[in-house]
């Protein structure tokens, strides 16, 4: 009797989770335990970054002809790359009390939430779409050359002079637009995987956990850029490992900012 009275009534929301301080260097200690968490299940960590790695010259391959389309594809990636990780959350999460990670389980991370972390998807994809055509309209305002291609753009606006101004808005809004969708992301994926809230709590817990750690998420931000841009540089294949380390280590910046109910 209670049992049919209790799935008639509507489920109780859940209390929105705490958040923590944590020290500024907490970062490292981050990377440190995204680094042993990949050297203990580095198959399937190994297998998602190589996904990663071919996405991004995908991208680049996509738009090597076209005057903007490359970097702000590649730019864009970065957006929605919290999303890919998703499996390596789970592996990190199966691997803390000690057990081994079940490949197959961390596959299906994404159905434990599947109506909320789509949802999330779908935030990022819209921020994608969003800064692909802002990227357009800025190179539609202050480029007035011939038509520029992947391999001429370092001479043409780095080294030519003549698109200052082009640069300052491409790199400003870009800025803009990728940290807002960073404050927005810092616990959201692994907040989504590991606890039944909705997108929006998820989202608002981790603007909470920035602005309590205005330092700390700055400077994880930093080293976020700093590794994301090694592994451009060396044309992908950093990513294969970078990729996978972060998204570990972003698993335990959640586990350290995010209170356990």
């Amino acid at each position: 009797m209670d049992q049919t009275l209790d799935r008639g009534r509507p489920p109780i929301p859940l209390r929105p989770p705490e958040v923590r301080e944590v020290a500024l260097t907490q970062p490292f200690v981050w990377l440190r335990l995204g680094a042993r968490d990949l050297a203990r299940e580095p198959g399937m960590s190994l297998g998602v970054g190589a996904v990663v790695a071919m996405v991004g010259v995908l991208l680049v391959t996509a738009g090597w002809n076209a005057s903007y389309a490359a970097p702000a594809l590649l730019g864009g990636f970065l957006l929605v790359a919290p999303f890919f990780a998703i499996a390596v959350y789970r592996l990190s999460s199966r691997l803390e009390p000690g057990a081994g990670a079940e490949s197959a389980q961390a596959r299906r991370a994404w159905r434990t939430n599947a109506g909320s972390v789509a949802l999330y998807g779908l935030v990022l994809v819209l921020a994608y779409v969003v800064w692909e055509r802002l990227a357009a309209i800025i190179f539609a305002l202050f480029y007035d050359g011939a038509p520029l291609q992947w391999s001429r753009l370092p001479q043409e606006l780095l080294l030519s002079g003549r698109y200052g101004a082009l640069l300052l808005a491409y790199f400003a809004v870009g800025a803009l637009l990728a940290a807002v969708v960073f404050a927005l992301s810092v616990v959201t994926a692994p907040l989504l995987v590991d606890r039944p809230h909705d997108t929006i709590t998820a989202m608002l817990t981790s603007l909470r956990c920035c602005a309590r750690n205005p330092r700390p998420v700055l400077l994880w931000a930093a080293l976020i850029a700093v590794l994301t841009a090694i592994g451009f540089a060396t044309l992908m294949l950093g990513l294969v490992f970078i990729f996978p380390w972060l998204a570990h280590a972003s698993w335990h910046a959640y586990r350290d900012l995010v209170a356990e109910t």
